[in-house]
């Protein structure tokens, strides 16, 4: 079967729709058409008819239906535009009497037919419409009377009406087929221009955009969805080309680290002390590369959406302390104090895993960016309907220019000046898709010097 193309699939539809509404408009032309003949025909059959009746009379004990000079004077022996034809019966219906223009023709009575019952009937080769109707005189039956008129014009008329009808049809629809086709193809245009400039866009084009048409209709709103998808493909393909550039950049550099060390120690003979120094050093690197290459994993899960959410009830008092137990370790070693303000218990509706990782970063984030002797201080708030989490130190602090920054992969805020805090800059741009996942509200304020404070806004769980 051949696959017509859109285009002509447009002008077939719109034909056969518009096919189908002619045909009953036709219809409704010809039928009306012919039941006002027909009506107009059966009222002077009718009027005949009364007329007729009114003429009937007995002179002389002898019933007269027509002088000859009415004969005469009536159209009925001359050829009319529809010439009506007369004839008399008696009750054993034998003629007694006719028009002149019936000649040696005579019309037949139908038994089978009511009284003043209108029908088609033939005359010769003629179709006429007829009428039977009895005679009576002081109610005395005397006979019928039988009037017809003939229909030949009235029915060339209506079969003139038919064939022109029936022949205007198809040429109606042909017409209206290549008229709906040129506006179809009109109207396609932009459909037209969508699929050359598709045609012309791979991985490394994805600059070019469909052109917007001047009407602002569907195609409108098809094209600038269009432009605005190539828009958010050709960011997420830059954010993976920036992405993989500097992940392969961060892997390489721990392992050349590794490798020069293995060099360096292999070259001459050392002390034990210089190897144990050398080996730790490469055990602390591998420590940084396995952190990296988990939290690039991890990247990779929220990337490809691929992270199923486990939504179950989460105490987050409990989770607090558990990541805190986490980093205990390195609390002590730099003599912080951490105050967790909270006056009541607090539960949300969430993935535990997740929740767990987005404070496991901010809070190793706030231990590692904060001076000895420091403090950093996390309250939990209720506001409305939400529990507000406040995570604020008073450590390095982040420049305000970097402050949108800090959330893209691998970015550090003035690493060169703080050559001895190691990191992956992954940490937040985490914790930015995982909110962004779970639908949390996070926000970060910090100034140089001062510190920083992360506000995570959750969802209070529901009580049913």
């Amino acid at each position: 079967m051949v696959q017509l193309s859109f285009k002509n699939r447009i002008a077939l539809n719109y034909i056969i729709t518009t096919g189908l509404l002619i045909l009953v408009v036709f219809y409704a032309i010809y039928f009306t058409v012919k039941f006002t003949v027909y009506k107009h025909i059966d009222e002077n059959l009718m009027i005949e008819v009364q007329d007729h009746l009114k003429e009937i009379r007995i002179e002389n004990k002898k019933v007269i239906f027509m002088d000859a000079e009415e004969w005469e004077e009536r159209e009925h022996n001359s050829v009319d535009v529809n010439p009506v034809f007369v004839q008399f019966f008696d009750l054993n219906k034998k003629i007694i009497e006719k028009s002149p223009n019936l000649k040696n023709e005579k019309l037949e009575f139908h038994d089978s037919v009511s009284h003043f019952e209108l029908f088609d009937t033939q005359l010769l080769d003629n179709t006429i419409r007829q009428i039977q109707v009895p005679l009576h005189i002081k109610s005395k039956k005397i006979g019928y009377l039988i009037i017809a008129m003939s229909l030949s014009d009235s029915a060339k008329v209506l079969k003139n009406l038919f064939d022109t009808l029936l022949i205007a049809f198809p040429i109606i629809l042909i017409l209206l087929f290549f008229i709906a086709r040129f506006f179809a193809g009109r109207s396609i245009k932009p459909i037209n221009a969508i699929i050359n400039t598709s045609k012309i866009i791979t991985k490394d084009n994805l600059k070019t955009r469909i052109p917007l048409p001047k009407t602002r209709d569907e195609l409108f709103t098809l094209s600038k969805t269009i432009n605005n998808l190539l828009g958010r493909i050709e960011d997420a393909m830059e954010r993976e080309k920036q992405f993989t550039s500097d992940a392969s950049h961060e892997l390489r550099t721990p392992l050349t680290v590794i490798k020069g060390t293995l060099e360096v120690l292999i070259r001459k003979p050392r002390d034990n002390k210089e190897y144990e120094e050398k080996i730790n050093y490469c055990i602390n690197e591998v420590d940084h590369l396995n952190t990296l290459v988990d939290q690039l994993l991890l990247m990779a899960r929220f990337e490809n959406q691929k992270q199923n959410i486990n939504t179950e009830s989460v105490y987050l008092n409990a989770v607090i302390l558990d990541v805190l137990t986490l980093i205990s370790e390195k609390i002590n070693r730099h003599n912080i104090n951490v105050i967790f303000d909270v006056k009541e218990d607090y539960y949300i509706n969430s993935d535990s895993y997740l929740v767990t990782t987005i404070l496991r970063n901010i809070i190793f984030n706030a231990v590692k960016y904060s001076n000895d002797n420091s403090e950093i201080t996390i309250q939990l708030s209720k506001e409305q309907n939400k529990i507000r989490c406040n995570i604020s130190d008073n450590g390095i602090g982040i420049a305000k220019e970097d402050l949108e920054s800090i959330l893209n992969p691998f970015f550090r805020s003035n690493s060169s000046h703080h050559t001895e805090i190691k990191g992956t800059g992954l940490g937040l741009s985490i914790v930015k898709r995982i909110t962004e996942l779970l639908h949390i509200k996070f926000k970060i304020s910090s100034q140089i010097g001062i510190g920083t404070t992360v506000t995570l806004d959750f969802e209070e769980e529901s009580k049913t």
